[in-house]
């Protein structure tokens, strides 16, 4: 009998480690939280290595053929910059040593290259801050100071609205049509560049985009999807919370956490109730969020997406813990539809419109937030099946791999940098010991590079 009992115990044991599989019909609700830490590390560790080997001192490994690729003529560096605090939190310090080492000796912005300013701004301005504040190594606070400087002249236009691209050596820009989530996803990464540098030139600059953009609402609260900086006119008058808009409204909120800022505070609260009221939808009981105009509130589409999943994350840490759950469930609904998530789909018919999945993080990141708010075990056990999901169908022998669709499974030869900052981060953190990194002391960006208030105002 004590055979028979050690034996099913054991088989048990293995059901609840990382190494289950199990059929969709079945929901994991208790996680071995030790193993499944350690799983994360190791497969990061995986992909680490094969960056390592393949593409060091470049933007990013194509994992399926074994090869490098760089976002402009001159490599940046973006993987190992946007790697460094989840090398440092998950105490790969051996990793993270010569990471750094690497790029304090060899990174260098005087270029004559045009970059994306919001890209930059949350991968590098953001990496290399969260880094500075992890290690207290000022090298990474004077590579954050000089990039800073050179992204500046995105502001000078008219409005204050940034452009889209500015050369780094120049300061010229162009890309007069920008968005509200290019030009309202500053103030986290340039307001902490003016507390850690006591350069109020950041903090106003950024922030007086992200007013100028709340400012040019419509009538009844909405933003559009594309704006241009030189007039400050609307471009595109869809509403709605995904790409291009979506972090927008998340660095309201964070801001006024991070900053105290009671202008963001004002500005979150009028924006989060347009959204509710206008953008929210009860489909068949299930809370989505779809696209609507800016000016009329009617509904224009019933689209949500793996982009979208981020919500659930926001409303969480503002409070609205209803809401959040609800709108969790439905990103656990579209992930479940396929195994994995697509890019974007119908949710009234649930038909998939852009089958794609590039290794996004936010369905993850809102669990890691609803799981740390509420202490709820299911958000842990929608965490281990959506892992187990992702290992299947995105390892390689080199790395991970973007789906080119989540109903083929077909890989793509693409592995962006935010793998490594923000994917394998909030799983490992869903998992990890919350001592790893106090949830209460510190904000994320919008590519979840953790920041600390360490400044009196």
């Amino acid at each position: 009998m004590t055979i028979r009992l050690t034996t099913l115990l054991l088989a048990l044991s293995t059901l609840l480690t990382p190494s289950f599989s199990f059929a969709k019909t079945q929901r994991v609700s208790v996680v071995n939280r030790r193993a499944l830490a350690a799983r994360v590390r190791a497969e990061f560790l995986h992909a680490w290595r094969g960056y390592e080997r393949y593409a060091w001192g470049h933007d990013e490994l194509k994992p399926l053929s074994k090869t490098a690729r760089d976002w402009y003529d001159e490599p940046l560096y973006m993987t190992q910059v946007d790697a460094l605090d989840t090398l440092i939190l998950m105490g790969f310090r051996k990793e993270a040593d010569r990471d750094r080492e690497f790029v304090v000796k060899n990174l260098n912005f005087d270029k004559d290259i045009y970059v994306q300013n919001f890209e930059i701004t949350i991968r590098h301005l953001g990496g290399l801050l969260s880094t500075y504040q992890l290690t207290g190594d000022r090298r990474l606070l004077r590579l954050a100071e000089d990039l800073g400087n050179r992204l500046l002249p995105a502001f000078d236009s008219p409005t204050g609205l940034p452009y889209r691209f500015v050369n780094l050596r120049t300061g010229k820009t162009r890309g007069e049509v920008t968005n509200p989530a290019e030009a309202g996803t500053l103030l986290i990464e340039f307001g902490t560049l003016s507390k850690l540098t006591r350069r109020p030139v950041f903090y106003d600059k950024a922030k007086r985009a992200l007013v100028e953009t709340f400012k040019r609402r419509s009538a009844i609260g909405l933003v559009g999807s594309r704006i241009n900086v030189e007039t400050g006119e609307w471009a595109g008058t869809t509403s709605h919370i995904s790409g291009g808009i979506d972090s927008y409204y998340e660095y309201l909120l964070k801001c006024w956490r991070l900053f105290g800022d009671e202008d963001c505070r004002r500005m979150w609260l009028e924006s989060i109730a347009a959204v509710n009221g206008h953008l929210a939808d009860d489909e068949g009981g299930e809370l989505w969020y779809g696209q609507a105009d800016m000016r009329t509130g009617r509904r224009t589409a019933t689209s949500y997406g793996a982009l979208d999943a981020f919500f659930p994350a926001v409303l969480a840490l503002s409070g609205d813990l209803a809401r959040a759950r609800r709108l969790q469930a439905s990103s656990l609904k579209m992930w479940r539809a396929h195994g994995i998530e697509p890019e974007r789909l119908d949710y009234r018919t649930m038909q998939v419109s852009d089958a794609e999945y590039p290794l996004r993080p936010e369905i993850v990141e809102s669990a890691y937030y609803l799981h740390t708010l509420t202490g709820d075990p299911r958000y842990l056990g929608e965490g281990a099946e959506m892992f187990e999901d992702f290992v299947r169908h995105c390892k390689t022998d080199a790395g991970y791999a973007a789906l080119k669709s989540v109903e083929t499974k077909e890989q793509e030869d693409s592995m962006e940098s935010f793998l490594f900052a923000e994917t394998f981060k909030y799983f490992y953190l869903l998992f990890a010991p919350p001592k790893t990194l106090d949830f209460n002391q510190i904000i994320f960006n919008t590519e979840a590079h953790p920041i600390r208030k360490t400044w009196r105002r």
